[in-house]
Formats: C-alpha cells, sequence, structure tokens
C-alpha cells in the first residue's frame, strides 16, 4: 500500500469543503416582500433598479443596466457600442469560457483570438497588438477568475488604434485595478451572478459603463427596442426582452450585502496559498501586481509543474490530488478556437455553417495550450470560502505529493 491516497493511503482531509450557494433569511424576507407587493417584474417594482445603483457605486460605473445573463450582457454591450459589421473583428483571448467569443458572433462580429501571458492567464498586451488588422474594432480583455487584466495596456493600445474595450468582467464582482472597478474602464463590461459564481440570482447579469449614450442603447436593446423618450409601444431599435425579475434583484441585493466579508474572506485565503504555493515548488501561483487593488478570486488558479512531481502527467497529479483533498479542476481542456463550433463555424440554425474570412483551425497559441493540456489547475470558489484549516489541508496534500512523488 502507497502512502498516497490515490494508492490506498490516508487521505489528507474527508470533511467537503463548503456548499454554495450561501444564503440566510436575508434571502428568504426579501423574497418574501417581492411577493407579497405583487410587484413581480422590474418594470413596475425598484428591487432590480437598486441592485443596478448600488452595484454600478461598488465598480465607480455611471449606468448599471441588469440582463438575464453575462453572455447577453457581452453581446449588447457590443451592439451598443457601434460593433456589428459582419467583417469587423472583436480581439478575445483564447483562453476564456466560449461565452466572451459566442457573443462576438452574436453581434454579428468576427472574433479573433490571442494568446494569453502565462504569468497572468489574462489576455497578452503584446500579441493583442500583433493581432489588430485594420478590420479590428474592439478588444474584449476579460478578467479572468477575477485578476483584472493590464488594462493600462489595453487603454493605451486602444486609444493608440482608435478601438472600443469590452471588459468581459463575468468572474470579477469587487475587483479593481488601481483603485478603479472593473467593467467600465473600457466603453463597457458586463459581469454574470449565474448560479456558480459569486454574486449569484441564478441566472442574470449586467452592464456597466460610463457612457451616457452606450448605456441608452444597452437600455434599448435589452428592452425590446425601446426608447426612454418614447412611448411604450413604439420600438426604435433592435431589441429584445433580457430583463430581470424582481425576485432576481431582491436575491441579489441580499448577495451583495453580504459580499465584502465573503470577498475578504477569498482573498485572505488566497494570499495564504500563495505564500505556501510558493515554497513547495512546482505549484507557481500567479505572479503578483501591485496594480491589482482587489481581485474577486472567482477561481484560485496555479501551474503545476510536473518536472518537479517525477515528471508526472497533470492528469494523474490531478487524479491524486483530489484523491487527497476531494475537490480540484484541471479548467478549461480544450482552447476555444479548438471547439468543434469554432472548427466547422456552426454559427448558424441547427449548426449551418457560416464562413467568416477567419481559419480557427489553423490557431496554435502555445500558452493557451499549455495551459489547458498541461499546466493549470483551478481551486474552485466554494472552496476560496473555506477555512485556514481547509487551506491548511490543501497545502498539507501538495506537500505529501511532493515528498512521495515517486508513486505518481
Amino acid at each position: 500500500m502507497g502512502k498516497l491516497a490515490v494508492n490506498g493511503g490516508v487521505p489528507v482531509r474527508s470533511n467537503p469543503f463548503p456548499k454554495w450557494p450561501i444564503w440566510d433569511q436575508g434571502e428568504i424576507d426579501a423574497l418574501t416582500e417581492v411577493v407579497k407587493s405583487g410587484k413581480w417584474g422590474s418594470l413596475h417594482g425598484n428591487k432590480v433598479s437598486e441592485f443596478e445603483q448600488k452595484y454600478a457605486a461598488m465598480h465607480n460605473a455611471k449606468h448599471g443596466i441588469c440582463i438575464n445573463s453575462g453572455t447577453l450582457g457581452l453581446r449588447i454591450a457590443l451592439m451598443a457600442a457601434g460593433i456589428g459589421g459582419e467583417k469587423e473583428e472583436v480581439i478575445v483571448p483564447a483562453y476564456t469560457f466560449i461565452a466572451s467569443a459566442s457573443a462576438v458572433i452574436e453581434a454579428n462580429a468576427v472574433p479573433v483570438f490571442v494568446d494569453i501571458d502565462s504569468d497572468t492567464y489574462n489576455i497578452d498586451p503584446d500579441k493583442v497588438e500583433k493581432a489588430i488588422t485594420p478590420r479590428t474594432k474592439a478588444i474584449m480583455p476579460v478578467h479572468f477568475g477575477g485578476r483584472p487584466a493590464d488594462m493600462d495596456r489595453i487603454m493605451e493600445i486602444a486609444k493608440k488604434h482608435n478601438l472600443i474595450v469590452i471588459e468581459d468582467a463575468a468572474q470579477a464582482w469587487g475587483s479593481s485595478w488601481k483603485g478603479t472597478g472593473v467593467g467600465a474602464i473600457g466603453d463597457a463590461g458586463a459581469f454574470s451572478f449565474q448560479s456558480s459564481k459569486n454574486i449569484t440570482s441564478a441566472e442574470g447579469g449586467i452592464i456597466l459603463t460610463n457612457d451616457d449614450e452606450l448605456a441608452k442603447f444597452a437600455r434599448a436593446h435589452s428592452n425590446c427596442g425601446r426608447s426612454a423618450d418614447g412611448q411604450w409601444y413604439e420600438h426604435y431599435y433592435w431589441g429584445t426582452n433580457v430583463r430581470l425579475t424582481e425576485f432576481q434583484g431582491a436575491v441579489l441585493l441580499a448577495q451583495l450585502a453580504r459580499y465584502p466579508e465573503l470577498l475578504k474572506r477569498r482573498q485572505k485565503n488566497a494570499a495564504y496559498l500563495n505564500k505556501h504555493l510558493k515554497a513547495i515548488g512546482g505549484t507557481e501561483p500567479l505572479k503578483d501586481d501591485t496594480r491589482i487593488t482587489s481581485n474577486s478570486v472567482h477561481i484560485y488558479i496555479w501551474r503545476y509543474k510536473k518536472e518537479q512531481f517525477n515528471n508526472a502527467p497533470r492528469t494523474r497529479f490531478l487524479e491524486a490530488l483530489k484523491a487527497e483533498i476531494q475537490q480540484v479542476s484541471p479548467g478549461y481542456s480544450i482552447p476555444l478556437y479548438q471547439q468543434p463550433v469554432f472548427k466547422q463555424k456552426a454559427f448558424g440554425p441547427k449548426g449551418k455553417k457560416i464562413d467568416i474570412a477567419v481559419d480557427y483551425s489553423a490557431y496554435h497559441l502555445h500558452e493557451c495550450e499549455k495551459a489547458c493540456f498541461e499546466e493549470c489547475v483551478w481551486f474552485n470558489q466554494n472552496m476560496m470560502l473555506g477555512t485556514e484549516k481547509d487551506m491548511s489541508d490543501i497545502v498539507e496534500a501538495l506537500n505529501k505529493l511532493k515528498k512521495h512523488a515517486d508513486e505518481l
């Protein structure tokens, strides 16, 4: 029998990490209030509008427009910013959730993928500049895992080339860059409140912007094309109904009230892991950056270096780590450009091919593929709500695997 749990040894822990979502009487009372009010839609109540104001203020933004998903938020933000020509290109990182790119397709534009910086797992600004063509109209930095992208360089490049910046801040609630909340540092940004997110109403999202005109069109596009100055049954622009309900607004207000304390816990646990993973060797946290003044730590991301673990492939390493602590993730297992929908350009109804002037099968982005296939490890967001003892169990398990790497 081996020392490692995967080989029959005693695991480091048997207790599960905290469950998600977290809720209490606050959500129940808020929902009960909405039920009894009879004002269940956001057109009639005030919960969604109150949340929009509070969330926008939290991120130093002038406008907040709630919608029913972060994905639709990105699409509508792009369209409200004027993106939508079939040959217009939007630069997107290849290591992110598919919504970052599918929103570009839905906005009738073309996603162009660039590589990530291995020190940050965010879009590499140098690669962004090299990917700009006469057709490029926008950059979509993703604040991946909650870690802000290099917004100084992104905004510098955008200004130099006259490009729009739409931030994918789906995982970055309360994240800030040099003291300013992400999401409206660029022209606009979108956040998600889907069920796995740090602030959740099961589904939902919000668009933030400091641009009055962009906010006007974002509201119109998300509310059936209506204008704030027009009559109810006048429809001036393309639009659809992606409004939130008052039930969701009520839950979001309760979640937001609790969030500052949970954010501090995540950040404290991330600092603990950063310190101890650096000391182990072969378990590399992402690079520190003093310009990041807050990180939501939706995902704690680090790099596995097999050379220091008897050259065991990541699949075997993660199998062994999961046996010790019950939970761990390899993250995205495939770059976006290798997704079947992009390789086959199946962007039409029933997977109909719609040919666009990008050959996604020709992409080979080194850092993205290394992240997907070899190095990246995630500790998911519920794990980051654990106690210091939970974090010490993680560190103990990693030390155990390092000590007995010959069993991997």
